[in-house]
């Protein structure tokens, strides 16, 4: 919106005040001005001119030679504009003047003969050439007759003005006309405010007798009027009103559509009017389009309607689309005598959901789409007869033509001032509260303690209580709020167990040399269900951005390996990372998938590189094996952890296990099978995934400090040969269950197969440590223990001590 600040001083008193200050103060009341704009740009020595003579240059087809009288003297100016003519008044910059951009003016030849000066046009004067009017866009401006050679130029221009441009919300709609604004400023001054007094005669015959209403469709339209205005001469527009128009950024036409454009701007209200010999029937009918009519608007464009589509007709044809823009065959021109002015309230959803559908907007439109006041409809358009009466020599015809529906109550608002303050964390008196909402004209009682509102309609923002405690703070100055913390009980934050657990899962990972990954969650169809430790029925998108990305995984390993793959193919051969993330299951009751949380990892090429030491260890299953049990141990689980053997598709058939935990098979660890690692273009290559969740839902002890043994502990190793598929999970099982409570710890720390170790048969060696915290054993109490470990290894294993 822009928002002259000379038409602005017609309705609030702002004289003495700096535009600066003044935009500054309605910023900080909460409409944000953008930009200030001098109209003027430093111009200087621009006056009125009056051509006495204008002749051919005898040296140039398209330049002509001008006495202009100045005021001072009458002096020579070349001018090539193709509408210069003796008898005008113009416009004159004199030697020495500036222009927009800086440019200077000088005495100069053209051609051989003198020009002491420039005519200049609106776009020379750094007026927009959308806005200078069409008579004048492609020359020279010709001021009125009646203005003064030598006379200063930029005042009769409107040129001495500054021009704020307000940035507004979309809830400010009030704002998008200068009454509006008008009421904003003098609300933030303390000013009064001068409404235009509305008075015009009429003539002795009635609208009603020329002109037949009927609205069809009066849900979109519930009140619409129209006043005849006969006998009116169709010319330019008074000087002042094309000022006024351009410097609120809309191009003048002729006067009567300058008065509808005027009052759209002073009242907020989009008026239109129609030539009313071109409607042809006397008559106006609102109502909805017919599917596919056709219809031309004012910009030439012939435009297809639907049935959502509000339109104005002549009882047979459209003339106009409602709320958006008129039609051509109504258009009012030069030979126009009778006009219609029609003011209407259209509902804003049926005016937004026709220029959406048309590709049409509009300054009309644009108000129409956030509401106008419903008590200003009528009133626009008296306003509008008016100005018509007084620049257009025309005769009102008595009496509206009206159609009436509309609720124009006030919304009514109760709040009491203890509600205000609690909100603002201020302290301001209901007396003070009733000032504000009295200088923003906001009618309001005090009844038993509390302010009670009758919104104006004006204000189509205010609906709730907090619209007015909005109110009140603006215009008590936002910078008077005081900076206080919240009294209150506070409620600290913190980490739910599940988060926390988490938590220690990424830390430990990523401390044992681990990187975190994120893939994606959709996948292909081939890898969906590959790896995966439980299979469902797959999540299919309605839309996929493509086949790599159109089901929703349900497994992490897929993505890890790719993600290897990639960093191999640019020379990262030692490759580990690891992901928390979802897998997506079946499908619940409420139609959404069952969602898993997992973590997986990837490691392949070297675990170990020391080349100062000539250190070097390949990834293998027990290094994928020790992180598992490692963090396992971390977060207490690891007395229920057990690995089995297992057989899984696209991993190695005799380096895969199934992860079990208290017996419930919770993941999985082993090699990619080497067939699928050559079709990756991986080497060996190790992976494990665990269902998260079930890990983290297990409850456990809390962890508590065991203070350093007093007492000294006894070690006993024992290698023990037994048959090759017997495993050391099963040996170290027997043996943690018959030492009984002396038995502390069990460690293996050898396996060997070969010389001296019969076919089918391996040697594992155990280390195993006893010791009672209470005091120290003795060596009978540790034989004792030891001998009950060997007979249960013998019975349950047929596990032999080696020689």
């Amino acid at each position: 919106m822009l928002v002259s600040t000379k038409w602005l001083n017609e309705y609030v008193n702002i004289n003495g005040i700096n535009p600066a200050d003044l935009a500054e103060r309605i910023t900080r009341s909460g409409i944000e001005v953008d930009s200030i704009i001098d109209r003027s740009q430093g111009m200087t020595n621009i006056v009125v001119g009056h051509v006495v003579e204008c002749v051919k240059h005898p040296e140039a087809d398209k330049l002509n030679i001008c006495q202009v009288d100045v005021g001072e003297e009458t002096t020579q100016i070349i001018c090539g504009a193709p509408n210069v003519a003796a008898g005008q008044k113009v416009i004159v910059a004199r030697p020495g003047a500036v222009l927009p951009g800086g440019m200077k003016i000088k005495k100069a030849k053209l051609r051989g003969e003198e020009s002491n000066g420039m005519i200049c046009s609106l776009q020379e004067l750094g007026i927009e050439g959308k806005l200078v009017p069409k008579a004048y866009a492609e020359g020279i401006y010709v001021l009125p007759q009646d203005v003064l050679p030598g006379e200063n130029a930029l005042p009769l221009l409107g040129l001495d003005d500054t021009v704020l441009e307000f940035d507004l919300t979309p809830n400010r709609s009030d704002a998008l006309s200068m009454l509006g604004v008008a009421y904003e400023v003098s609300a933030i001054l303390s000013q009064g405010i001068a409404l235009p007094k509305i008075d015009y005669p009429t003539a002795t015959e009635k609208a009603e007798d020329m002109l037949k209403l009927r609205v069809d469709a009066n849900a979109d339209n519930p009140m619409y009027v129209a006043k005849v205005v006969k006998n009116i001469k169709v010319a330019e527009s008074p000087l002042w009103l094309q000022n006024a128009l351009m410097a609120a950024g809309v191009r003048p036409h002729n006067n009567v559509v300058d008065i509808t454009n005027y009052v759209l701007m002073e009242y907020g209200q989009p008026l239109h009017a129609f030539d009313y010999d071109r409607l042809e029937t006397g008559e106006i009918v609102v109502r909805h389009a017919e599917e596919g009519e056709m219809m031309t608007t004012l910009d030439d464009a012939e435009r297809k309607l639907n049935s959502h589509n509000l339109v104005i007709t002549n009882g047979k044809e459209p003339v106009a689309l409602a709320g958006v823009m008129g039609g051509a065959n109504s258009e009012v021109h030069d030979g126009t005598t009778t006009v219609v002015i029609e003011s209407a309230y259209f509902a804003p959803s049926s005016v937004r959901r026709t220029s959406k559908e048309v590709g049409l907007r509009s300054d009309a439109s644009t108000r129409f789409e956030k509401g106008v006041d419903p008590n200003r409809v009528q009133e626009a358009a008296e306003r509008a007869a008016q100005l018509m009466a007084e620049l257009a020599g025309g005769e009102v015809l008595a009496g509206s033509v009206i159609f009436d529906e509309l609720d124009k109550t006030a919304e009514r608002i109760t709040v009491s001032p203890d509600y205000i303050n609690s909100r603002l964390g201020m302290k301001i008196s209901m007396d003070e509260m009733l000032t504000i909402l009295e200088r923003l004209r906001i009618p309001t009682q005090a009844i038993n303690g509390q302010l009670v509102i009758d919104a104006p309609t004006r204000r189509q923002d205010l609906k709730i209580r907090e619209d007015i405690i909005e109110e009140i703070a603006r215009m008590h100055g936002y910078e008077e709020i005081p900076k206080t913390l919240p009294v209150s009980e506070s409620t600290p934050g913190g980490l739910t167990p599940y988060q926390a657990k988490r938590r220690i899962v990424r830390q430990f990972l990523e401390g044992a040399g681990l990187y975190q990954a994120v893939t994606y969650s959709l996948t292909s169809k081939e890898q969906a269900q590959a790896f995966a430790l439980e299979t469902a029925q797959v999540t299919e998108l309605l839309m996929p951005m493509s086949e790599d990305r159109s089901i929703l995984r349900q497994s992490l390993i897929p993505h890890l390996l790719e993600a290897a793959t990639y960093n191999v193919a640019r020379r990262i051969d030692s490759v580990a990372l690891y992901e928390t993330g979802s897998v997506f299951l079946g499908e619940e009751e409420d139609g959404l998938p069952r969602e898993v949380e997992h973590v997986a990892a990837v490691l392949t090429g070297k675990w170990v590189d020391h080349p100062w030491q000539a250190e070097t260890k390949k990834v293998d299953f027990f290094v994928v094996k020790g992180i598992v049990e490692g963090m396992m141990d971390l977060l207490g689980l690891l007395d229920g952890l057990s690995f089995k053997k297992a057989v899984v598709d696209g991993m190695h058939p005799g380096r895969t296990a199934n992860v079990l935990l208290n017996g419930e098979r919770i993941g999985l660890i082993g090699q990619i099978h080497p067939t699928e690692q050559k079709k990756r273009d991986l080497k060996e290559t190790y992976v494990m995934e665990l269902n998260l969740k079930a890990i983290l839902s297990v409850e456990t002890d809390e962890l508590l400090y065991m203070p350093v043994p007093r007492y000294p502990s006894i070690s006993r190793d024992i290698a023990l040969v037994v048959a090759s598929e017997t495993s050391a999970g099963t040996l170290e099982s027997i043996i943690k269950q018959a030492g009984g409570k002396l038995l502390k710890d069990v460690k293996l720390f050898d396996l060997y197969e070969g010389d001296n170790v019969e076919e089918g048969k391996k040697s594992l060696a155990f280390s195993l440590t006893y010791f009672d915290p209470e005091r120290t054993l003795t060596d009978e109490e540790v034989v004792k223990a030891h001998e009950k470990v060997l007979n249960a290894l013998t019975a349950e294993a047929d596990a032999q001590l080696r020689g």
